[in-house]
């Protein structure tokens, strides 16, 4: 036996129940396949906020809003979309989609004067993902206490977290880097 590696893929599954196997070089690359969609989710911080967007400003914050205004209000209702993944060890990939007069929008992450910042274009979020994308976000339980609160990882910048920074009277969504794995950091906690 060499020291080459042999790259072996099962082809099927025999009436016998064996696996027959080849070296074929025509592989498919892991992919991210929509699992399921969780609709209508509201998005909470720490101060019982909501998470509202607007689009049209290119914002995205988290204000007080009475239950009146999130029963009709427009902006605050988001569709999680929850992939399948090969390593569930990351977290669940998850993509964000909102529907705001009658157009969808997607939150995506986008470089802007060197800063990686939040965005939410218009569009639909695809059901399959060929590779790593910029509206991934890997979704973890905040504590391992608290199974109600999450934290969102962005899928191309390891620890990079959705969080919210104080900006005048706006607490803007934006990507935080977390500065050590024990680090508790209330800014990243979401109550979905």
């Amino acid at each position: 036996m060499s020291g080459e590696d042999i790259l072996v893929c099962a082809v099927q599954l025999g009436k016998n129940f064996c696996l027959y196997f080849t070296d074929d070089d025509e592989l498919e690359c892991d992919a991210l396949c929509k699992e399921k969609i969780l609709q209508q989710r509201v998005f909470r911080n720490v101060n019982s906020q909501l998470l509202v967007v607007q689009p049209d400003l290119n914002v995205a914050a988290f204000e007080d809003v009475t239950d009146q205004e999130m029963k009709s209000g427009s902006g605050m209702h988001f569709n999680i979309h929850c992939y399948k993944t090969t390593t569930p060890s990351a977290g669940m990939p998850v993509a964000f989609s909102i529907q705001i007069k009658d157009k969808n929008y997607y939150m995506c992450c986008e470089k802007e004067f060197g800063k990686t910042v939040v965005r939410f274009r218009e569009g639909e979020v695809p059901t399959e993902i060929p590779c790593e994308s910029n509206f991934i976000f890997f979704k973890k339980t905040f504590t391992s206490c608290s199974s109600k609160a999450f934290k969102f990882e962005y899928s191309l910048e390891q620890g990079m977290f959705l969080a919210f920074e104080k900006e005048g009277y706006l607490r803007k969504l934006i990507l935080k880097k977390m500065s050590s794995e024990d680090e508790v950091d209330e800014t990243m906690k979401f109550l979905a």
